[in-house]
Order: structure tokens, then sequence, then C-alpha cells
């Protein structure tokens, strides 16, 4: 699992889906479920919860690669499989099970947008799947109670709860192997427990939609990379719905909607050993920054007059503009002297 920044102004880490282990409900396929007299009579919450998890939980899958696991949402009856592009990594062949219990089916990857840290994959043989429900991430609101099921640890059909605990956070993680080093915007903080094999599974609110796909958890650098309770992050529904629809129907990302300098760069460090900004190593022909002058050698160090002393930071402040928009980009030119420049910013790549 790879450890990635998070855009606040604490300090502190992200690991992809880990977290302290959680107080788990691990369910059983709703058709063997028969109320209890003890049911009949439990709290509106309780009640709201058992339905929720019944209803949705049949749509909620596992995913197994060579490297791993992690979770997956049935997306359509035609097969396909809503995931993390990490969950799913550099493989094209997947082992595939639902929650609630079944014979692995064999799939394969449609395609993987690394920039989002989402993919889609299809099972061979769909017969029996049951799609999600997905809702208008747009109309979420602080303190609606979630529940975040998957397969954490590889326990098959695990929930935990909480709350929408802020929404809109920027979090991205460093490009590691089996990390795309995603820049996500948007994100939805929530408090209920994500861990290891969370990663692509199901955020889900009181009415059984789908509102977000759990991604990041984080941690407390001051206590050792240990686990920071109750701060997780989930990728908005509408952005991964928009992105899984354009690669059921063309294969690919056609409209990242999301901006770009067109640049290939990587963070350097300064004479002093502190982070100087980013180097950029390529420019794409005719892109955003090659029109502008920026050209290999230089270095980046600001957007709109907002320090860009990493290549993650970069992202993050690209990641809240949209193609099309003029911005200021300061550069250290090879010999030493600064030129800032205006880029019209180009869309990121559907890889």
């Amino acid at each position: 699992m790879s450890k990635v920044a998070v855009a606040t102004a604490a300090a502190m880490l992200l690991v992809a889906c880990s977290a302290p282990a959680p107080t788990t409900i691990t369910t059983i396929p709703p058709s063997s479920v028969t109320p209890s007299p003890s049911e009949v009579s439990a709290p509106p919450l309780e009640l709201s919860y058992e339905r929720v998890i019944q209803r949705v939980l049949p749509s909620i899958v596992q995913i197994t690669t060579k490297e791993g696991l992690g979770s997956g949402i049935v997306y359509d009856s035609a097969g396909h499989i809503l995931t993390n592009a990490h969950v799913v990594g550099s493989a094209t062949r997947m082992d595939v099970t639902l929650a609630t219990g079944s014979a692995s089916r064999k799939a394969r990857l449609v395609k993987s947008f690394s920039g989002g840290d989402l993919a889609v994959i299809k099972v061979d043989d769909p017969k029996g799947l049951t799609p999600a429900r997905f809702g208008d991430s747009s109309k979420l609101r602080v303190g609606q109670f979630v529940l975040a099921m998957g397969n954490p640890l590889g326990l098959s059909g695990s929930v935990t709860d909480g709350i929408i605990s802020a929404l809109g956070r920027t979090v991205s993680e460093p490009q590691e192997p089996g990390s795309p080093g995603a820049t996500i915007s948007g994100a939805i903080q929530t408090s209920a427990a994500i861990n290891p094999g969370n990663s692509g599974g199901a955020l889900v609110d009181l009415s059984g939609q789908v509102i977000g796909i759990p991604t990041l958890a984080a941690t407390d650098p001051d206590l050792g990379g240990g686990a920071a309770p109750g701060i997780g992050f989930a990728i908005p529904s509408n952005t991964a719905t928009d992105i899984a629809a354009q690669i059921v129907r063309y294969g690919k990302v056609t409209n990242s909607h999301r901006a770009a300098l067109g640049i290939r760069g990587s963070t350097i460090i300064g004479d002093n050993g502190q982070l100087a900004g980013v180097a950029v190593a390529k420019v794409d022909k005719g892109g955003p920054a090659e029109k502008a002058g920026i050209q290999p050698g230089d270095v980046i160090i600001s957007v709109n007059g907002k320090d860009t002393a990493t290549l993650p930071v970069l992202a993050q402040e690209l990641s809240a503009l949209k193609p099309g928009q003029q911005v200021k980009v300061e550069v250290v030119k090879e010999d030493d002297s600064t030129k800032t420049v205006t880029v019209t910013l180009g869309t990121l790549p559907g890889d």
C-alpha cells in the first residue's frame, strides 16, 4: 500500500485503503435472511442498515489478481465492474467473486484511468450479477450516515459505518508500484473505516445508493505511520460513473474534464536540501507547455502565484483548474533566470 499526501493544513499521510481494523458486520445472502422477533422491534436506524446491506451487498465483488485483492461494484448487467486502478494494477486478467458468495469468475481489464484511480473490468459470464444503483454525489451533505462495503483483508462482504465528515477534499498519492499516482479532487471524507481490500468498493447512503468509491485512508506520521482513525476518502459517484460510462462506451476515457500542462517531470531538491520545484523532463509536442515556451530542463516553481515545490502539489493545483483556463506559470530556466509564462491549460489524457 502506498503512502500519499493530503492537501490540507494538517501534516498527514494517506495510504491506499489502510486504516485500523474496524468492527465489521459480515452479512449473509439476502435470500437466507429470516426476520426474527427481535428484528421486528429493532430501532429504525438498525433496520435501515439491515435493509441497505441486503440491497447493496449483492452488487459488491472481490477482485483478485496475482499482486493482491480489492473490491469492485457491478456497474451493469453486461458484466462491467467499476473499481480503482490501483486494485487492478498491471493485471489484464483477474478473478471475481460475489461478496455474498459464489464461484470465481474470470474477468478482463477493459481500461484503467490511472489519473483518476479508476478502472473498469468485465467478467466473462455476467449471469446473475446485480447492478448497483448510483446516487448523485453533488447532493451529499456533511453529517449523512454512510456504510462502506467491500472485502477488507479478504473478509468478503464486510461492512463498516460512519458519516460524511467533509466534502470537496483534494488528496493525492505518489506514483509507486501498485499505485498510479492519482490526484483526486472533490473527494468525500468519511469516518467509516476503510482498510486494505476496501479499495474499489462502495460508500453507500441509507437509501441504498452508491455515492462514492472508497479509495484512501489516512495515517499519522507522528505516530510512526500509524493509522489516523476515522479519516478515509472516496471518489464521488458522479466522477466515477462519468469515467465508467466513457470506458464502457468507447473503450477509453475521451474527456477526463481535468486540466493538464502537458509535461512529464519530477520533484527536485535544491542545493540547500529543500524541495525546489518540478523539473520538466519532457513536454508534449504541440501541448500547452510547449506552446507557452516551457522546455525540458526548466523547473516549475509556482502556478498562479502558488508555490509548487513537489509534483504532487503541482497536480493538486491543476486539479482545481479547468481545461482552457489561462494560468501564470513561473519557471526557473537552465541559466538560473526566472520567467513567468501564460499557459492555456489542456485536458488530461485518458491514458
